[in-house]
């Protein structure tokens, strides 16, 4: 474990030289006395994927937040596409599904589909989009009637409908069974071959392993690993090095 350690806090080339998707840069995030982050250097490359993990608490919710405009950092500097993230400009270059997102219930899913694709210049064709997300054959539902499943893959459905050059994934394969999981896998990977820039946050550390270019791990709000996936695990898996990591488990 002790080259993982040496990778904490580094910032690792990125693929296609200096192209950076989205960046925090000396980023602190206080609420009240706790600080969420502190002082965090993270950068998402042009075409990568980069998975986001810790413990409940690290920190990840409040990056993705940060990144998408939603809060403002106490210090550092937040950037997505050289601008700051609240630019109208990066609202539709973006795309997210967060973990806590309420859509009216009595409004079909072809209906938010629509409205969703009605705030973006060049949207994915809506065929497209659902085939990505799996919806064949419940275009007509009412989002209400749906199964949990279902729901997640109606909201990966609406992130993804403005063809985002950067997309934001907060724990999406919640709720899915093993087949729906693996089949939101290749769409995920059928983005990143288009050219994509995702960043994942997942508590599957079987997700992280399987799309990962890059996995950064949180603690305390503080970055303590940075590295591919090979790196982090370094002949061990990648369940043991997260717990040797954050200190819940052996040193290895």
């Amino acid at each position: 474990m002790n080259a993982v350690l040496q990778m904490r806090n580094e910032r690792l080339p990125m693929p296609g030289g200096d192209s950076e998707a989205a960046s925090l840069v000396g980023v602190t995030k206080k609420y009240g006395s706790h600080r969420a982050l502190d002082g965090i250097d993270l950068n998402v490359g042009a075409g990568e994927l980069i998975a986001l993990l810790g413990p409940n608490g690290a920190g990840k919710t409040t990056a993705v937040k940060l990144l998408l405009g939603l809060l403002r950092p106490d210090e550092g500097t937040v950037r997505v596409f050289g601008l700051d993230p609240s630019e109208a400009a990066n609202r539709q270059r973006t795309g997210a599904m967060l973990q806590v997102t309420r859509v009216p219930e009595t409004m079909r899913v072809r209906e938010h589909i629509d409205l969703f694709s009605s705030y973006y210049p060049r949207p994915m064709p809506f065929a497209e989009i659902v085939g990505m997300a799996g919806l064949h054959g419940i275009e007509q539902r009412f989002f209400g009637e749906l199964s949990g499943g279902q729901k997640q893959r109606a909201l990966f459905a609406l992130a993804i409908c403005g063809d985002p050059d950067l997309l934001f994934l907060d724990e999406p394969t919640v709720g899915l069974d093993v087949q729906a999981r693996r089949a939101m896998w290749r769409q995920i990977r059928t983005l990143l071959a288009r050219g994509k820039s995702i960043l994942l946050t997942t508590h599957y550390l079987e997700e992280a392993d399987a799309l990962a270019n890059r996995i950064v791990v949180l603690n305390h709000g503080r970055m303590i690993a940075n590295g591919t996936p090979a790196e982090i695990k370094q002949d061990h898996s990648l369940e043991d090095a997260f717990l040797a990591l954050t200190g819940e488990g052996e040193s290895i």
